[in-house]
């Protein structure tokens, strides 16, 4: 890692030291609240405290405050619950610490951190996933540097979370990886007063992989805080992320005979032989962020009413400067022949500074209505300007957004609603953005919701402007590009007997995509990734997907089942995705060791269709279009053993079973084999002090 992240290397390490150092001294789980206690106290107190009133009683008066303060500490400390444990997600929506042990946890127990139904991950920790899915409902508002392939691992603003907590919570995740290395993921939540809530975070991991030259590491650090004044009136958060994500690049398999002829010599991957053996990529991030609000109203009928009428100002604040690299040591055919320089060194920076006032009107009536005006800075750059005969490529684009928007929530008896406006009056990277959703109960257990998605913007950066050592990888579409435009319809069915129905219907217009024009004999020369460019389709495409999940009990055993289906419409073939994703989960569940520990054991299939997969390109960290083969169409088994004990919950997984006696057919993306027969373990483990 770079020198400065040496710093927070050792910062995490001391953090974990002193969680180790404390966590002996604190109780294995929560324990319940006493009410018969808490009333107890009061009384006396009460009593004790009105019953004097002489100077002398003044000093036996502060001699039970101390004793009163000791055992009020130690009420409350028995008072607290697993529900006090809080999470405020960026959106203001809260959950509770969760330490139980479902399905769901095993399906989220991954690199990730969350149900990858939708994904396809390559051979080692920290690679890229390729899309088995699309969503094209939600969508940022502005466009992204890029390099998207790189990604799925960063922490944007939207995925960190704030804490409130009555005593300070830690919860550690480890995961083995493949071939000298782990996964850790350290979190630690306090509170400094019972009004300033504060989390340190570090989550890295190093994987060296089965393959030669295909490690991997991360380190990502986050802090947060939160904190409310007594009324209630101003309220404060924010948060500090430094992450680098790195990777070895190899191309992928030289030799596409020596995985698939299973031959004894090559069982040892890392005896395979790979395009090349030179080149990385990283990702490297820092943010600072910050949102507040102050209530200039805040009237409530009385000391009951829980949705007083309020009217506040606020006011949120993002700076953010990311880099992307590509490092190749030597030229390479696999990117094109007569570089400009050798070694290759290409670096991508943006730099973002974000700004939003907004009003906020809050009734319990007339629901949440508030209206918002933002600015949003953009510096995205590379170090010289290319002069070629084709013309001029600049090296920056630079600008402002001016956007004016508004949302609305609110709750009508069984109906809930809510939807958000935003439209661009000064700028050339967005147009408008329309969500709108609508949610009814039918009944306790069944309820209908529905949704539209509205945008227009532009590509990410990196569709507009790229500079490369290699010559095929310079480009700038900035007068040629149109925005995109996306319409998305969306309906669900959520019912607690028949299970979760979502269906979406998608329109795209100029969507755009990379893709490779390599003639058929460039190709036989493996020099495809080379002819990498950007493209919009100038036709409309049409994209369904229908998705069911459903879980089936029988005593203590269960089958859960995710179903995904896919139709793409379109002139060209400019969109590829598997027609049926189905994963379908058998298990049994049970108190062992007289309800010591609680068991969860079980198989997991997972299957998707084959199709056009898209192939990967390492110089740009992004996938592309190919149409020369079709790929997929094998099923992955995993096999797991979790269990529970208090406040831990330890998982053991043989993934990809079926490897061990079928063909090796299984691709992640073109020339990336997907991981072979593997068990690791973990264990995700929380604190409460």
């Amino acid at each position: 890692m770079p020198n400065q992240y040496h710093g927070m290397r050792f910062l995490a390490l001391t953090l974990l030291l002193f969680i180790g150092q404390s966590v002996l001294a604190q109780q294995d789980s929560i324990p319940p609240k006493r009410e018969g206690d808490s009333i107890s106290l009061q009384v006396q107190d009460t009593i004790t405290l009105q019953a004097k009133d002489s100077i002398v009683a003044d000093s036996i008066r502060s001699k039970l405050r101390g004793r009163e303060a000791a055992k009020l500490k130690s009420q409350q400390k028995d008072s607290v619950s697993i529900r006090d444990y809080r999470i405020i997600s960026y959106y203001g929506d809260t959950t509770v610490v969760d330490t139980t042990l479902t399905i769901r946890k095993d399906y989220i127990y991954n690199y990730l951190r969350e149900d990858d139904f939708e994904l396809m991950p390559f051979a080692n920790m920290g690679q890229p996933y390729n899309e088995l899915g699309k969503d094209f409902s939600s969508i940022s508002y502005y466009p992204k540097m890029g390099a998207s392939a790189k990604h799925p691992g960063y922490f944007e603003k939207e995925d960190v979370d704030y804490y409130k907590v009555p005593t300070p919570m830690t919860e550690l995740m480890f995961k083995t990886t493949f071939e000298q290395g782990q996964y850790l993921d350290a979190l630690l939540a306090f509170n400094v007063s019972e009004r300033f809530n504060m989390s340190v975070a570090y989550n890295g991991f190093r994987s060296l992989g089965k393959y030669r030259y295909e490690e991997a590491q991360d380190g990502k650090f986050r802090t947060t805080f939160n904190y409310m004044t007594k009324n209630g009136r101003y309220a404060l958060r924010g948060h500090i992320a430094a992450q680098e994500m790195q990777s070895e690049e190899s191309g992928g398999l030289l030799d596409r005979s020596q995985f698939e002829d299973d031959l004894p010599d090559f069982q040892d991957r890392a005896k395979i032989d790979l395009l090349y053996t030179n080149a990385n990529n990283r990702i490297l991030g820092k943010r600072y962020f910050l949102d507040h609000q102050f209530k200039l109203v805040n009237h409530k009928r009385d000391s009951t009413d829980v949705s007083p009428t309020t009217l506040a100002i606020g006011h949120e604040f993002s700076y953010e400067t990311k880099m992307y690299d590509f490092e190749q040591t030597q030229q390479n055919d696999a990117f094109g022949q007569d570089p400009f320089l050798v070694p290759i060194e290409d670096r991508a920076r943006l730099k973002t500074m974000y700004n939003k006032g907004s009003v906020d009107f809050s009734n319990k009536t007339l629901g949440r209505l508030s209206g918002n005006v933002s600015l949003f800075n953009y510096n995205y750059f590379f170090n010289s300007i290319l002069i070629t005969d084709q013309g001029t490529i600049q090296n920056r684009l630079q600008g402002e957004e001016i956007t004016v928007g508004g949302s609305y929530r609110n709750t009508i008896g069984p109906i809930y609603l809510e939807g958000d406006l935003n439209y661009t009056v000064v700028g050339n990277l967005t147009g408008n953005n329309f969500n709108a959703l609508a949610r009814y109960r039918l009944n306790e257990g069944n309820a209908l919701s529905g949704s539209i998605h509205v945008s227009s913007r532009m590509p990410d950066f990196n569709y507009l402007l790229y500079q490369s050592d290699y010559r095929n990888f310079n480009w700038q579409n900035t007068d040629t590009f149109d925005n995109i435009r996306t319409k998305s319809i969306k309906f669900g069915f959520d019912s607690k007997n028949f299970g979760l129905l979502t269906a979406e219907y998608s329109t795209l217009d100029n969507y755009t995509y990379f893709a490779s024009t390599a003639t058929e004999e460039e190709i036989g020369l493996g020099q495809e990734t080379a002819f990498v460019r950007p493209f919009q389709e100038s036709g409309t495409v049409n994209h369904l997907k229908v998705k069911y999940k459903k879980e089936l009990k029988w005593r203590k055993w269960a089958l859960m089942n995710t179903v995904m289906y896919q139709e793409v419409t379109q002139g060209n073939q400019v969109l590829n995705l598997p027609q049926v994703v189905t994963r379908n989960t058998l298990y049994f569940s049970s108190d062992v060791f007289k309800k010591a520990m609680f068991l969860q054991t079980g198989v997991t299939f997972k299957y998707f269709t084959s199709y056009n997969m898209d192939a990967y390109n390492p110089l740009l960290g992004e996938f592309y279009i190919q149409n020369n083969e079709a790929l997929g169409g094998y099923p992955l088994l995993d096999v797991f053993i979790n269990a529970k004990v208090k406040q831990t919950r330890i998982y053991l997984k043989a993934e990809h079973l079926n490897s061990i006696f079928s063909e090796p057919n299984y691709y992640s993306a073109p020339n990336y084999p997907y991981r072979d027969f593997v068990i690791r373990f973990g264990l995700v483990w929380n604190f409460f002090s």
